[in-house]
Order: structure tokens, then C-alpha cells, then sequence
């Protein structure tokens, strides 16, 4: 029997739509490794236009109609629609360093003259991921580099739009930027200038976070999931007076209704457009949660059994579910149920999904 095999698909926008070209459709799509690419595609970092790929030979820039190596001795990346974050040298040994180059230097795959930015880090033992580096963490835009206090210590960061998550040595987990979605999980809209403890999940050790545009979710060891801030699109999971808006069009259009009544809510219904303290969401059949990611307005999870869910913001297929709905339920993606495939990991770009499956 062979050997299962690991590969990325991606739903929802594509860089060719990025670059005003036609859609290739939602998805799924399948990232080929390239020619070097012997060992298969180990990571995604998606931007909204375009990726960086690790495929085990180095680094590699997706664009629309374009794919470009980076130059040799790139291990991690980070890239904005602005620039691209690059750590070098592995981060260990001498001439390890962050840098940041423009978007167009990386999609030429040329990194000539000076970064716009560089930190040399010292030597050391590996160190947590990107963004995270010794004194702070790095953005990919300017100023790029941000102190932090020397405690608590942490061993992974997330970005959004305008707030960081961290989770602490252990399993603490902190908020801090803008607050005005309720995306700090504080309880209130305020910001915070400084790492401050979710306090609602104190006593509940966490393994892993993830920021969106303006929400949160965390994973406790358990394998539970937690989500907070903006439910605009029905990311959060929570009812969303947008999506019920949104399916009443769709169905009104099915029935060839001339013209749009107002939106049709049961007796009681509450619609919750902000949630500022962390709620524990239960996916269908209780499955255990062993990976999330958060894209703009989107959420996409794996449970240990591998398989993914999909909620929130829909309109460029971004869900996996063949269409440009969007949902404020849980639904499981039911493509790589139907084609045997086992999802394990998941990241979001800003308005599309990738995951990566097992297949024989």
C-alpha cells in the first residue's frame, strides 16, 4: 500500500483575480510543488494577492502567472501586500537576520542592494516562528519591528488587521492593539497599548492562537475552540444579521421575487455583530479542534479526526463548499470527505483557504 501522500488545495480568490483577470473559479485548486519541489509543499504564507511557498528546495513566490524563487538560505516569510518578511540564515549562526523587501522585489524573485529593513539576530537555539523575533516582533510594513516587554515569555504571535495575539510559555494567552471590534477578548472596545491577559481564559492552558481581520480564536489543550471580536460576516460562528440578510436575497432570487422584503427573523432572534469575550463554540458531533486559521472575515478549523470546517464571510468560494454563500454555522467541507482526503493543516489568507491533505 503506498504511502499517503501530502498536498495544498486552495479555495476562494485567486492572485489572477488580484490582477483583474477572469476567476478560475472557487476551487479547489491544487498547489503544485515545482520542478525542485521534491519533497512536496511544507508551507503556505498567503498575502492577499499572492504567496510564498516553502517546497522543501527553498522558497518560492506565487503570483498571477508567475512563480519565482527566492534566493537560496530564505527559511520563513511573512508577506503584506507592501512588503515581504523574510528571516535568513535559518535564524541560527552567524549572518541570520529579518528582513523586509518590497512586494515587487519578491515576485521578480531579485533581492538586489539593500532591504528596506534588517534586524541580524545572534546565535542561538531555534526560536519560535515568525513574526516573533528576540526583543519583539516583526510586521511586514513599517516600522516593521515592535519591542516587547521582557516578560511574560511567549512562543507564538498572531497578526491582525490592527491587533496581535500571544500565547504565553504557559498557555496564557494576551491581547493587545486596536480593541474597537472586541477583538482583544478584554471584554470591552477598548485598546491596549501593552500585552495584557485575556483574563476569561486564565486557568484554561492554550496551544495555539489565531488572529483574523478584526476577530480571535485560541485552542486549549483540550482540543475546545474559542472565538471572540467581530461577527459581522458570521465569523465567530454566532447568528449574523448580514448572513441572514444575504440568504434571504439568495432565496428571494430563487423564487424570482420582484422586489426584496425585509430580512426574516424568528420571534426573539439575536444577532450579535461584536462578542468581546472569548466564547467556546461547539462544531458538530463535538469533534476535538486541532488546527485554526482566520482570514479576513472568514474561519477555517481542523479537528483531529481531519476534517475541516469552514464559517463565516463566503464570497469568493472561500469556504470550500462550492459556492460564494457565506454561513455563521460550522459546515464541514464535504469535497475532501467525498475524495478520501484528510485534512492537517489549515491557513487563511485575507479571502481564500488553504489546506493541506493526505491523500493515497
Amino acid at each position: 500500500m503506498a504511502a499517503p501522500r501530502r498536498s495544498w488545495l486552495v479555495f476562494g480568490f485567486s492572485a489572477e483575480e488580484a490582477a483583474g483577470e477572469p476567476s478560475p473559479g472557487p476551487g479547489p485548486r491544487r498547489l503544485e510543488p515545482g520542478p525542485e519541489g521534491i519533497e512536496g509543499i511544507r508551507r503556505v504564507w498567503p498575502a492577499w494577492s499572492y504567496a510564498v511557498l516553502d517546497t522543501g528546495a527553498g522558497l518560492e513566490v506565487l503570483g498571477a502567472g508567475l512563480r519565482r524563487r527566492l534566493p537560496a538560505g530564505c527559511a520563513e516569510a511573512l508577506p503584506s501586500e507592501t512588503h515581504v518578511l523574510l528571516l535568513r540564515g535559518r535564524g541560527r549562526g552567524p549572518g541570520a537576520a529579518a528582513e523586509a523587501w518590497p512586494r515587487a522585489a519578491a515576485l521578480r524573485g531579485e533581492l538586489r542592494g539593500a532591504p528596506a529593513w534588517r534586524r541580524a539576530l545572534p546565535p542561538g537555539p531555534r526560536r519560535p516562528p515568525l513574526p516573533l523575533l528576540p526583543g519583539g516582533f516583526a510586521v511586514p510594513r513599517p516600522p516593521f519591528f515592535c519591542e516587547l516587554p521582557p516578560a511574560p515569555p511567549l512562543r507564538a504571535l498572531a497578526l491582525g488587521h490592527e491587533h496581535v495575539l500571544a500565547l504565553g510559555a504557559n498557555g496564557e494567552v494576551y491581547g493587545w492593539g486596536g480593541g474597537r471590534h472586541g477583538q482583544l477578548g478584554h471584554g470591552g472596545l477598548e485598546s491596549e497599548q501593552q500585552p495584557r491577559l485575556v483574563e476569561a481564559l486564565a486557568g484554561v492552558p492554550m496551544r495555539a492562537v489565531a488572529a483574523g481581520g478584526w476577530h480571535s480564536a485560541s485552542i486549549s489543550e483540550g482540543g475546545d475552540l474559542y472565538m471572540w471580536g467581530w461577527n459581522e460576516s458570521g465569523q465567530l460562528a454566532l447568528p449574523s444579521k448580514a448572513v441572514a440578510e444575504e440568504q434571504d436575497q439568495d432565496e428571494d432570487a430563487d423564487t424570482g421575487a420582484a422586489e426584496l422584503p425585509p430580512p426574516r427573523e424568528q420571534p426573539g432572534a439575536a444577532f450579535i455583530s461584536i462578542q468581546a469575550f472569548p466564547a467556546l463554540l461547539d462544531l458538530p458531533q463535538d469533534v476535538e479542534v486541532g488546527a485554526v486559521s482566520c482570514g479576513s472575515r472568514h474561519t477555517a478549523a481542523v479537528t483531529r479526526d481531519g476534517e475541516l470546517y469552514t464559517w463565516g464571510w463566503g464570497k469568493y468560494g472561500q469556504l470550500g463548499h462550492g459556492d460564494n454563500t457565506s454561513s455563521d454555522r460550522p459546515r464541514r467541507v464535504e469535497h475532501l470527505v467525498a475524495e478520501g482526503l484528510r485534512a492537517q493543516e489549515v491557513v487563511c489568507g485575507p479571502w481564500n483557504t488553504y489546506v493541506c491533505v493526505l491523500e493515497q
